[in-house]
């Protein structure tokens, strides 16, 4: 093609992709009042939300507690209704998660982990957390962040057309653009502040304990450390910086607070046997042995292997990556015609098949293979029938790798094995239990009067003190049962 001629591609793609954003880019935000690119309905928003709200509480687990549920539904919608979109389907979920989180969605989903509550020490610092996220729904932050992933997309579509080269690599650079412009910008956290600061005031909460969420953030990435922040910070201006900036904000509106609701006692109600840190009854490792105690199995993974417990799988991967290893769970109840669904898979070659047992319980093996333009995948799997469910190990690697990783991959499949040990499968969580202190004490008289299984410094922190400070009267965090939680 002549350069002139493909001047004027580009000049036609060009102008088809401004006219697009000048149609959809008029759009005035009604929380901020700004005008905002946007390329998403409302509709498409809450129904992108609701297919996403699905998935998550799949994958991440809904944290099983009615009550502390209703409780932060109750707060949610109360803030929902206050704010500038009060009409969208808005769900507030704790998610059964140890790290210190909170999330939305677009179209009004809201997320807190368990871990989060658990470092909060009144109601207001929930609400000042929910006002934040319920301001990036309302900002529509989410939906704008999507709509100028759209735009590159189109942008890349001009680059495929102008170099096949650039076309090999297509797909992974828009999977890259989308990661990319997802992420909150700073402006956008500056501004679910802002709003959150609102929602938080209007519905008659102690905005002043927002600042202090801050803190304890701040704390935690320190605990945690590497100096990396925690989700819920990563994309957010420094801690320090958003304290200072909402006192600024707090002082100048000349407001009276004393009345404004805090409501401590009641938010420890709430957490009040609040499972603490990691769930050993959701599996957990010991070295490189997985333990499943609700479940009752066990499994040993191939050494020096990073491994995860996810929700719906166990995974495993070599130091090289370039070998995975996983447990999931399999709907099909007999393991041969497990075994044949997995193979009959659209692209997936068999190899050689058997059917025996594995430590007494019925299973099926096969291997298999993926062919690829270059280097293809091999790997094997195994089905095994267990106490009412049927698992599937699974491992695969490059094909030129598989002498170096068929026997790890083979004795993984093979570990699988019943647990009958008390200790493991009696193990329980670590929860809170709520003590209320008559006056200030010493952290250290509060960590031997109320002994905690975890260490001093989390103990500290999760009462909003340190080590050598003071646990202030009142409601106070004891961490009692489980092993020592990290």
């Amino acid at each position: 093609m002549r350069t002139s001629k493909l001047r004027s591609v580009f000049a036609r793609l060009g102008a088809a992709a401004g006219l697009l954003v000048v149609i959809a880019g008029c759009a005035v935000n009604p929380a901020t009042g700004e005008r905002q690119l946007m390329l998403i309905s409302e509709e498409q928003e809450i129904a992108m939300g609701q297919e996403a709200h699905g998935q998550i509480s799949a994958t991440m687990g809904v944290y099983p507690d009615e009550q502390a549920q209703a409780y932060v539904a109750t707060l949610g919608q109360e803030l929902a209704a206050l704010s500038e979109r009060p009409d969208l389907p808005w769900t507030f979920t704790i998610i059964d998660d140890p790290i210190v989180n909170a999330f939305a969605l677009p179209g009004g989903f809201i997320y807190v982990t368990r871990g989060i509550m658990t470092h909060l020490s009144s109601e207001a610092e929930l609400v000042s957390v929910l006002g934040h996220e319920i301001g990036h729904v309302t900002g529509r932050h989410g939906a704008n962040r999507m709509s100028k992933a759209q735009l590159a997309t189109i942008g890349l579509g001009v680059g495929m057309i102008a170099s096949p080269e650039f076309a090999r690599f297509g797909d992974l650079a828009q999977q890259s653009l989308g990661l990319l412009f997802l992420k909150y910008s700073r402006d956008d956290e500056r501004q679910a502040d802002d709003l959150g600061v609102r929602y938080t005031i209007d519905g008659g909460w102690d905005v002043r304990e927002m600042p202090e969420v801050f803190g304890i953030l701040k704390n935690v990435s320190a605990l945690s450390g590497a100096g990396r922040l925690p989700n819920w910070l990563s994309t957010h201006p420094d801690p320090d910086a958003r304290a200072a900036r909402i006192n600024g904000q707090i002082g100048q509106l000349n407001q009276d607070f004393t009345n404004a609701k805090r409501n401590r006692p009641t938010y420890f109600g709430r957490l009040d046997g609040m499972v603490f840190g990691p769930n050993p009854r959701q599996g957990y490792f010991e070295e490189r042995r997985f333990l499943h105690p609700e479940l009752a199995f066990q499994l040993v993974f191939p050494e020096g292997w990073a491994t995860q417990n996810q929700t719906q799988a166990v995974v495993g991967q070599s130091q090289a990556q370039d070998a995975v290893v996983a447990l999931t769970l399999e709907s099909e109840a007999d393991p041969v015609a497990a075994a044949k669904a997995f193979l009959d898979q659209e692209g997936i070659e068999a190899g050689r098949t058997q059917t025996g047992r594995i430590h007494g319980f019925p299973a099926a093996m096969a291997e298999f293979k993926v062919p690829q333009e270059q280097d293809a995948l091999v790997g094997q799997v195994g089905f095994v029938r267990y106490n009412d469910n049927t698992y599937r190990l699974l491992g695969y690697t490059l094909q030129s790798k598989w002498s170096g990783y068929g026997g790890t991959i083979a004795d993984f499949i093979g570990s699988f094995d019943k647990v009958t040990d008390r200790r493991v499968l009696d193990v329980q969580p670590a929860r809170v239990k709520v003590v209320n202190l008559r006056r200030d004490m010493p952290f250290g008289e509060f960590a031997r009067r109320y002994p905690s299984n975890t260490e001093p410094e989390l103990l500290a922190l999760i009462n909003h003190t340190t080590p050598d400070g003071v646990v202030r009267a009142g409601e106070a965090k004891q961490i009692v049962g489980g092993s020592k939680a990290n």
